[in-house]
């Protein structure tokens, strides 16, 4: 497993230092103990979405053991790729929200590292979604918050 990569974020006054962790395999999942799982999918590759629903869902629910409370949240990536040009291929946000609430996802959000477009709003949803859930004051320990 990689270094994790680490960033402080501030939404209003509260401060989020998050770590995402990117791994090769559910068996490198076990050493983490996170505070929200984020599955992300490729907004130009229909099977990607497929396969979201198909693998990764039933991956996180077996791996972690408190699977039932771990927030997650669904991010469509490279939403700069969506083209009119294909309709077969295109992924559009209902669509996407439709599968997060079907796989039970408690936030759909998406974004564009290349233009920056929501890639700020969809790192203040992910801290949002983590805190809501982390304590039961609804905020998050001095730890932190680990991102898978």
């Amino acid at each position: 497993m990689d270094q994790p990569f680490t960033f402080t974020i501030n939404i209003g006054d509260a401060k989020f230092r998050l770590e995402f962790s990117d791994t090769s395999s559910p068996e490198n999942w076990r050493l983490l103990d996170p505070d929200v799982i984020v599955i992300c999918y490729d907004i130009s590759q229909r099977l990607s979405l497929i396969n979201m629903k198909r693998f990764w869902i039933d991956e996180v629910k077996k791996t972690f053991k408190r699977a039932d409370t771990l927030p997650i949240v669904i991010l469509g990536l490279k939403r700069d790729l969506r083209s009119e040009n294909d309709p077969n291929g295109i992924i559009y946000p209902q669509e996407a929200y439709q599968m997060a609430q079907t796989m039970r996802a408690d936030r759909y959000v998406e974004c564009s590292a290349v233009t920056g477009e929501l890639l700020k709003l969809a790192f203040e949803d992910i801290c949002k979604t983590a805190t809501k859930t982390a304590t039961p004051a609804g905020g998050q320990s001095e730890g932190g918050c680990i991102v898978v």
